[in-house]
C-alpha cells in the first residue's frame, strides 16, 4: 500500500494508494481533512481496501502535513482549486485506469476540507459517481451544485462549531433543490471532526464514528457496483 505518483492536467502529484485483497473491486478518492495526508488519512484508506475498495488519497499539500490549526488554516486557505481540481479528477482518473477497478464510476469521500472537496469533484471530475461528505467546509466558494452526479451521502454532528446543524441543513436543501439525491445524517450532540479517531481537537465519538462508517461503506458498495 505504498505512496504513488500519478499524472494529472496540473502535473505529477502523489498519494496514497490503498489495494484490496484480490486486487478487484470498486474504486474511491479519499480527501484530507486540513491537517494533510497524514496517518489518519492513510489509515482511511487502508481500512476501505479492507472493505474492498481501492482507495486513493491525493496528496494536495505536496507532502506537508501539520498538527497546528493555525498552520493548517494557512495550508487550507493557500490552496489554488484551479490546481486542486484537476489532482483530485487526476486521481480519479488513475483510479478507473487500475485493471482491478470494478464499476462505472469512482466515489470521492472527505472530511471537514475534504468533505467540501468530494463534494466540488462531484460536481467537476467526470469519474466521480457518487459523495460522502464528512462535515462539509469549503473556504473557496463552491462548485454548480447543478453539475453534481450520483448521490450524496452527508454526516454532520449537531453540536459541530465549524458548521452549524442549520447550516448543514441548508446545504442539504440547497444541494436537494439543485437536483442532487441526497442523503444527510446528523449525529446528536458529536462536534466536528467526531470521525477522527486520533481526538486532535477533543471530538471523537466512536458511537456516531462507527456508524457513520457503516453506512459510508455501504452507501459506497451500492452505488459503484454495477449490478449485472
Amino acid at each position: 500500500m505504498p505512496d504513488i505518483e500519478f499524472s494529472t492536467s496540473a502535473g505529477p502529484t502523489r498519494g496514497y494508494l490503498a489495494t484490496p485483497a484480490g486486487e478487484r473491486g470498486p474504486a474511491v478518492i479519499v480527501l484530507q481533512e486540513w491537517w494533510g495526508i497524514e496517518d489518519h488519512i492513510r489509515s482511511i484508506c487502508d481500512r476501505l481496501a479492507d472493505e474492498g475498495f481501492y482507495a486513493l488519497a491525493p496528496d494536495l499539500y505536496g507532502g506537508e502535513t501539520t498538527a497546528q490549526p493555525s498552520e493548517a488554516e494557512q495550508k487550507m486557505m493557500a490552496l489554488s482549486m484551479d490546481k486542486v481540481e484537476p489532482q483530485m479528477c487526476g486521481a480519479a482518473d488513475h483510479l478507473a485506469a487500475l485493471p482491478g477497478v470494478q464499476g462505472d464510476g469512482v466515489g470521492s469521500l472527505g472530511f471537514c476540507l475534504g468533505g467540501g472537496l468530494a463534494v466540488w469533484a462531484a460536481a467537476t471530475c467526470p469519474k466521480i459517481t457518487a459523495v460522502v461528505t464528512y462535515y462539509y467546509v469549503m473556504p473557496h466558494g463552491k462548485p454548480d451544485f447543478t453539475a453534481v452526479k450520483g448521490p450524496v451521502l452527508g454526516h454532520f454532528g449537531t453540536s459541530d462549531e465549524f458548521i452549524s446543524h442549520d447550516e448543514a441543513k441548508a446545504l442539504e436543501t440547497e444541494l436537494r433543490d439543485a437536483g442532487a439525491e441526497v442523503t444527510f445524517h446528523y449525529y446528536a450532540d458529536a462536534g466536528h471532526a467526531f470521525f477522527n479517531d486520533t481526538d486532535r481537537i477533543g471530538t471523537y465519538d466512536p458511537e456516531a464514528a462507527q456508524l457513520s462508517w457503516e453506512r459510508s461503506v455501504s452507501f459506497l458498495r451500492k452505488a459503484l457496483t454495477t449490478v449485472s
